[in-house]
């Protein structure tokens, strides 16, 4: 699984190299995060521009992440491709995870 971790002080930016979060990969992706937010105790930013599918169990596995976080420390999605997002708006998640495009202060409409 391809990840990077950057911490950038106020915030881990992790950007996944991943064309696919399914169920190949997806509890490799949720240990690899839940290290990540442990480690690290901050606000984390998942840069998504590369993931081009993500199936049920890659959606479990970010809502286990998203779960994972310390209360009040926010997990920022960015640069969701469109099909991505469609998985998200199907699903009604948009209303539950921060989503935003590359360089938008604001979180993405839906």
């Amino acid at each position: 699984m391809e990840l990077t971790a950057n911490d950038q002080g106020e915030q881990v930016v992790v950007t996944l190299a991943e064309p696919r979060i399914d169920a190949a990969i997806a509890t490799r992706f949720k240990d690899t995060m839940r290290e990540i937010i442990t480690k690290h105790r901050k606000p984390v930013l998942v840069d998504m521009r590369s993931v081009q599918f993500m199936d049920s169990s890659g959606l479990g596995a970010m809502i286990a992440v998203h779960k994972a976080m310390p209360q009040g420390v926010h997990l920022t999605l960015q640069d969701l491709t469109p099909d991505v997002m469609r998985v998200f708006r199907l699903t009604r998640m948009d209303s539950v995870f921060q989503i935003k495009a590359s360089g938008d202060q604001q979180e993405m409409t839906t």
